[in-house]
């Protein structure tokens, strides 16, 4: 089982996977749609990569104020989760993506990406980037436990 984290924006989603033991992110995708409200094709490319990689559970980024107020970015991701657990019939995860575009953008100059094509992967690598803080996460609390 791997865990697909996924993060929306208004007009492309970040795909990024877990490798099978759930201990790094990888980014495989961006899914780009004309329309933010049309998302038939993103649901169905989204099914499609679960059957491909294996997935059981999806992380979503939930795009909080700094304040921690819920807005309306956090409000289309929580119908957007809500869509996606009924469809594919797998448990989402809501994940705190505050600072991951600029953390993303920030990893890309430290590389050397051309300012002109950061927006071409900025998506893909905040998806990693909340995958990665998941999969952290999942890890020190399974830590937690075992110490305890």
């Amino acid at each position: 089982m791997r865990i697909m984290g996924l993060d929306l924006g208004s007009k492309t989603v970040g795909v990024a996977i877990s490798d099978p033991l759930l201990i790094t992110a990888q980014g495989i995708e961006i899914i780009r749609r004309r329309d933010e409200n049309k998302l038939r094709q993103t649901l169905a490319r989204i099914e499609e990569l679960i059957l491909e990689y294996e997935v059981g559970e999806i992380v979503l980024g939930f795009p909080k104020h700094m304040n921690n107020d819920i807005g309306e970015r956090a409000q289309i991701s929580m119908e957007f989760q809500e869509k996606l657990e009924r469809r594919t019939g797998l448990k989402v995860t809501l994940w705190d993506e505050r600072l991951t575009t600029v953390s993303a953008d920030r990893i890309m100059m430290e590389a050397g990406v051309r300012r002109e094509n950061r927006r071409e992967y900025v998506d893909k690598i905040a998806a990693v980037i909340i995958l990665q803080g998941y999969l952290d996460h999942r890890k020190l609390m399974k830590e937690k436990e075992s110490a305890d």
